[in-house]
């Protein structure tokens, strides 16, 4: 039976209809006419759509609002985007505009809270919370802004040795940390403790031993980070209930501890068939968090997230044109696109990410089950479905009227796996990095950031 492209994918899954709409045969995203941009710049070609970075943070401030809302929770919200998902200035600029926090995870991050706040775009009292596994670069950063009147940096202490830098620096000084505990992964993990934190036996210990004798330090926060995500699994609500009643230990012999870092790993749409209830995870985490403290009889904590790909992962992009086809054998059909996979979307390599992928023009002609293929010579540089036979389904064309696909949810990490701006497998060019945002009255408006990388500046990195 001939179907086409779009009838296979109304039948075969839920079409999201959030950011995406087909309009006389051609794919619009976020409201946006894909193939506008594509005569504009051409391919390849990254995007990235800011608004969709604060409508993100704005969603999860609603729902964690409405969470607390139904269940009377005392304490704050707090949202903190992690810089690693994407350390573009834009991003960063674009999210501040709605009030958040920042998390870090080196020294190479305090540079960029060190130039928000000369251009004043933040200011000395926003919660900075440093994450990772500290070396003397990373320390000195921290110390340096606390010494500087950033009167919210909280360093959270991945191991018990840390402190001792913090309080030989600061003799005289006020320190607010956090300490990072240890999760228990899933028992089919490779490791079934996370290399990150202290363990949960020794945190107590530690707190009376150590922490309690230094009256300038005070311990402020809490943090969890389960490695799978927020998921509505016995293995999560296990985790999340284990570290609320350490919480709660600690805060009936710590008065000043007041908050609880519950980490990231919000989901975002990779796939069409994409399913999850925000609202629901929030109200079950708020409210068991607010059950375990009452009966615990001690104040509920304020709660601080850290979403990284929640916050950018969705404003992302990227655009092919398929350059050419190749009939392999009597089953195997190539689209071969104009850029690499290995190279712009190393996840899909890497740990064989699926991302939402769709035509972009061509909507009207009948489909084929096909490959599609990078142009290095690396015979890894290949994207399949997870599903459908692991095979991608595109329109049929004509070389005189290409066809183009899109990458879609991309916005986080692939730039910094890829190396960006720095040399690419087989020297293939970063493509084209393009912008768009809108004004208030809702006009697009669209810039170059980044032009297709340059065979000088390869040279150059090379020392040619």
């Amino acid at each position: 039976m001939r179907n086409s492209y779009i009838d296979l994918i109304r039948q075969s899954y839920d079409f999201p209809q959030e950011g995406f709409e087909v309009i006389d045969n051609v794919l619009h995203f976020n409201g946006i006419n894909m193939m506008d941009i594509i005569e504009q710049y051409g391919t390849p070609l990254k995007i990235s759509y800011l608004p969709k970075i604060s409508s993100q943070i704005q969603k999860a401030k609603r729902i964690f609002k409405v969470a607390m809302a139904k269940v009377d929770y005392k304490g704050t919200y707090q949202y903190c985007y992690c810089t690693k998902s994407s350390h573009f200035s834009f991003v960063l600029e674009e999210a501040i505009k709605n009030e958040i926090h920042l998390e870090t995870s080196s020294a190479f991050d305090i540079p960029i809270i060190r130039a928000l706040h000369q251009q004043q775009k933040i200011n000395k009292d926003i919660f900075i919370l440093s994450n990772g596994y500290k070396r003397e670069n990373y320390i000195k950063g921290i110390v340096d802004l606390i010494k500087d009147d950033f009167s919210n940096v909280i360093p959270v202490l991945d191991n018990t040795d840390e402190l001792t830098h913090y309080e030989k620096a600061l003799p005289d000084k006020k320190i607010k940390i956090g300490i990072r505990i240890a999760a228990e992964e899933e028992p089919n993990a490779e490791f079934y403790t996370s290399r990150l934190g202290i363990r949960s036996k020794e945190i107590l210990e530690f707190y009376k031993n150590t922490i309690k004798k230094n009256a300038n330090v005070e311990l402020k926060m809490l943090h969890f980070f389960i490695n799978t995500g927020i998921k509505d699994t016995s293995y999560y609500w296990s985790e999340l209930q284990r570290n609320i009643q350490l919480y709660c230990d600690l805060r009936k012999i710590c008065p000043e501890l007041n908050s609880l870092d519950i980490g990231g790993g919000m989901p975002i749409k990779t796939r069409l068939s994409f399913e999850y209830d925000y609202q629901y995870m929030a109200d079950q985490i708020i409210s068991q968090i607010k059950t375990i403290c009452d009966s615990r009889k001690v104040p509920v904590p304020n709660i601080f997230t850290e979403f990284g790909s929640f916050t950018v992962g969705e404003s992302g992009a990227i655009i092919y044109k398929v350059v050419g086809q190749k009939q392999q054998n009597d089953k195997e059909r190539w689209y071969m696109i104009d850029s690499s996979f290995i190279t712009t979307l190393p996840d899909t390599w890497g740990i064989k990410q699926k991302f939402i992928m769709l035509a972009i023009n061509h909507w009207d002609k009948e489909f084929d089950r096909i490959n599609l293929g990078g142009i290095t010579c690396d015979g890894d540089d290949y994207y399949i479905m997870e599903n459908v036979k692991n095979r991608v389904f595109m329109p049929r064309f004509e070389e005189k009227d290409p066809l183009y696909i899109g990458f879609f949810h991309t916005g986080a990490y692939q730039e910094s796996l890829g190396g960006y701006g720095g040399i690419q497998h087989c020297l293939l060019p970063a493509p084209k990095h393009v912008l768009i945002d809108r004004n208030e009255d809702g006009e697009l408006s669209t810039w170059l950031f980044a032009k297709e990388q340059s065979s000088k500046s390869m040279m150059k990195i090379l020392g040619y």
